[in-house]
């Protein structure tokens, strides 16, 4: 079978339900329902949080980052760090978590560097979407971190199922973007219970439509992606040199410039990024 069919196969499987997630991930995601509960105390937040050590530490590390820390007090505890951040942001933390352990615990190299380097670029698709967000698109810089963090999910997927089909990722990246991308990551999206809003700025993202300046998450999101310094492994051929998109896409936005408010918000982009970095 050639690496288009699995994706159809694979793709049709997703569609009917039939997804096969990693145990890690299947841990992720109940603490990630809990915290949909409006009701859920704050004390057994922390507790759910401080169970699952990968998302404890982010959590106090965002808590103390330049975004959510501007009274420049440190946090050292998981209850004060989820008081501080909300019930929204600690999801957002915990559906990066659900993401990146979506690809499973691949053994071959090939695999773990394609996993890392997705996760690399999601981080900074993420932390980008949400700071033009803000000061761009004036969208809720929240849903656009979560909108950010879960818009490779699909990609993940696919990792964590290429030790069913060996060489699925070997081939043009053509391949995955025409023959499976869509409907696997919105299939994922589904399960994950993500809300239609977001679920529809992947799919803008996906089909590649971008208007100048963005105005809708999903014009934010693609625009994010667009200025990511790095590409998802999945979508771009390695052999194919990539221009500096800062180049090409310079709109102006009020009296500033595209350009010119990245500049201002490098550090709290960087601050995000590696808050996300599990």
């Amino acid at each position: 079978m050639d690496r288009r069919a699995i994706f159809k196969q694979i793709a049709t499987e997703a569609a009917q339900g039939e997804l096969n997630f990693p145990t890690s991930a299947e841990v992720a995601m109940k603490i990630q329902r809990a915290l949909d509960d409006p009701e859920c105390p704050l004390d057994q937040a922390a507790r759910l949080v401080q169970g699952e050590p990968l998302l404890a530490a982010r959590v106090v590390a965002i808590a103390n980052s330049i975004t959510y820390n501007r009274s420049g007090r440190e946090i050292t505890d998981v209850r004060t760090a989820v008081s501080r951040l909300g019930f929204r942001t600690v999801r957002t933390l915990s559906a990066a978590l659900v993401t990146r352990q979506m690809a499973g615990a691949p053994t071959a190299p090939a695999l773990r560097q394609c996993a890392a380097a997705l996760w690399e670029h999601t981080a900074h698709v993420a932390a980008l979407t949400s700071v033009m967000a803000r000061r761009v698109s004036h969208l809720d810089p929240e849903t656009a971190l979560f909108a950010g963090v879960v818009h490779e999910v699909g990609g993940f997927y696919l990792i964590s199922r290429a030790k069913d089909y060996p060489g699925l990722l070997e081939g043009e990246p053509a391949d995955w973007v025409e023959d499976g991308e869509r409907e696997i990551s919105t299939a994922v999206l589904q399960a994950l219970k993500v809300p239609e809003a977001v679920l529809e700025a992947v799919d803008t993202l996906l089909q590649g439509f971008m208007a100048l300046p963005p105005v809708t998450l999903g014009d934010t999101l693609l625009l994010a992606d667009d200025l990511a310094p790095v590409e998802s492994p999945l979508r771009h051929s390695p052999t194919q040199p990539r221009e500096d998109p800062r180049g090409r896409i310079d709109a102006v936005i009020g009296e500033a410039t595209l350009v010119s408010l990245l500049e201002e918000s490098a550090t709290e982009v960087e601050s995000l990024i590696g808050a996300l970095r599990f």
